[in-house]
């Protein structure tokens, strides 16, 4: 019979630490049993491995115009057909993954940083800290996301750092108040009353010792939220205001398909970056729940 080692466990025996593995074949254990995480695990992997290797396995280049094929159907010499300027699909999406799946992660590292100090630090602290601290994100989330996006990129020329900025400052609240709420949680915990009597200082005790412990929902949320900042990035290139061609996305490459004329004479166009955004977000969605299944420790092995 197998006996979990939690992280608290390892700071109060740190013996426990001679065996690092346990932990890591549990959680494998339980998410190998989840098949759609599986299944969205490999998927996922093979989007992002395209989408590196898009200079090798393209066989053209993403801005190379052909008017004369214009709008082609799929065949041998254009695998997913042509846009409405002769380009190949199939290029474009290689290249489109690269900057959509760049935002995406890029956008929720930076919430990451935001969402977890805040949150780390409104838990730890509480008082007055944790009033002011959680006041500010309940202004940051009455503030309509969708509109701020759209009224900064229009003030500022798009592109792809500054919409990885604007999407993170905007994302990150959701994160603040679950890492708030493990803090509070954790820090009355007997590892953290110990580590405080023995006077270790402030900053070390949040991460070093309670960090590590909320891992779990921090992970979980930040898969959920790439999914969720992949069809921002795509509803704002829709928009014309996202990433700015010749540079594909996925999402401009669905405005740019977006003519009545082509949607009905060629479908095939804003069919294939439109499938990749679903496929990527429900990927995402399903690793996400089978991660918070194979890290809940009230889950059975």
């Amino acid at each position: 019979m197998n006996v979990e080692v939690t992280q608290e466990d390892i700071q109060l025996n740190p013996h426990l630490k001679s065996k690092p593995d346990t932990l890591t074949k549990i959680f494998f254990r339980k998410f190998m049993r989840n098949k759609l995480a599986v299944i969205g695990a490999i998927m996922l992997i093979i989007i992002i491995l395209a989408s590196i290797l898009a200079p090798v396995i393209a066989p053209y280049k993403f801005e190379d115009m052909n008017l004369l094929d214009k709008l082609k159907p799929p065949s041998s010499e254009y695998w997913l057909g042509t846009d409405r300027y002769g380009r190949d699909i199939f290029t474009r999406l290689l290249y489109g993954g690269r900057i959509s799946l760049l935002v995406g992660f890029g956008s929720v590292a930076g919430a990451l940083i935001i969402g977890v100090t805040i949150g780390a630090l409104a838990g730890y602290f509480g008082g007055i800290i944790d009033a002011i601290l959680m006041r500010f994100v309940d202004i940051v989330i009455s503030i309509p996301s969708i509109f701020l996006l759209i009224t900064v990129v229009s003030i500022f020329k798009p592109g792809t750092g500054k919409l990885i900025l604007v999407i993170a400052l905007i994302s990150w609240t959701t994160t603040a108040r679950i890492v708030r709420g493990e803090f509070l949680t954790l820090r009355t915990r007997e590892f953290v009353l110990a580590s405080k009597t023995i006077g270790t200082k402030s900053y070390k005790i949040i991460f070093s010792h309670i960090l590590p412990n909320a891992m779990g929902p921090i992970i979980v949320s930040a898969t959920l939220l790439i999914g969720n900042v992949i069809l921002t990035e795509a509803a704002l290139s829709y928009l014309g205001l996202g990433i700015q061609p010749p540079t594909p996305s996925w999402g401009n490459m669905l405005e740019d398909a977006q003519n009545y004329t082509v949607m009905l004479t060629a479908p095939w166009y804003p069919f294939f970056p439109g499938l990749l955004i679903l496929l990527t977000v429900i990927c995402f969605n399903f690793i996400g729940d089978g991660l918070r299944d194979a890290l809940d420790p009230k889950s059975q092995d």
